[in-house]
């Protein structure tokens, strides 16, 4: 099993577009990763070695399926593979930072097996709807697991 991304961060964009990665994860990417466009807006940062799981599952997929094509359409198109440099940071692609809203402050959350980067003010909303919903939850969302 690849690593366990967990917790939340919050670094900040330079003018340079560049972001220090979560000093925890750090050693785990520094062989490199894979920024690409995520769901809600946010950034998926996969370690090279998942990103490449997730490759081959796709590759395995139909594709007569259109909501693969869609979605792989998406993925492939936006990512850009990284390498952060000796002070652990990483750039982040004009494109993906317009995509996601990213200006300066940002949240960096560990979400299983990659992290997510967020607008700050973004997660502040997101997070403020899910948790009433998460405590609200009147059934077990992975039954016999949760």
């Amino acid at each position: 099993m690849g690593q366990l991304f967990l917790g939340t961060h919050h670094p900040r964009l330079d003018d340079k577009g560049r972001l220090f990665l979560p000093a925890k994860y750090r050693e785990e990417l520094a062989e490199g990763l894979v920024i690409t466009k995520g769901q809600e807006r946010c950034l998926y940062v996969f370690p090279v070695e998942e990103f490449q799981r997730i490759t081959e599952a796709l590759r395995t997929a139909p594709v007569t399926a259109k909501a693969v094509r869609d979605y792989s359409r998406v993925l492939f198109a936006g990512a850009s593979d990284e390498s952060p440099d000796k002070q652990g940071r990483i750039t982040i692609p004009q494109s993906l930072r317009r995509y996601a809203g990213l200006e300066r402050d940002c949240v960096v959350i560990g979400a299983n097996s990659r992290l997510e980067i967020w607008d700050a003010q973004s997660w502040d909303a997101y997070l403020a709807d899910q948790e009433q919903a998460f405590s609200d939850l009147s059934e077990e969302v992975l039954p016999g697991i949760l």
